[in-house]
């Protein structure tokens, strides 16, 4: 993903600025979601595993990417709090 468009992204609710998810992160998360364990903050079940993603610097909210395109819709965020083995 090009650093500049990194640099100006950020929550949509708390303006939070994002990173993108490490290698043991995204596993992680995509082992809860292969699990049926992953909802959206609206509370949708996530039924397809991430490529890629963003997270919150305050490691509280997670943004798939598609097509490497950030999807920074608030409802279609991932809480973290939900996820029992997400690395630290």
């Amino acid at each position: 993903m090009d650093k500049r468009l990194l640099d100006i992204l950020c929550d949509p609710v708390t303006k939070t600025p994002v990173r993108p998810l490490r290698r043991d992160e995204l596993d992680a998360l995509n082992s809860a979601i292969g699990a049926g364990e992953v909802d959206t903050v609206a509370g949708q079940k996530v039924a397809t595993p991430l490529a890629a993603g963003l997270i919150t610097t305050d490691r509280k909210v997670v943004y798939r990417i598609d097509e490497d395109i950030p999807v920074m819709l608030a409802e279609e965020g991932i809480g973290t709090a939900q996820l029992l083995s997400f690395p630290a």
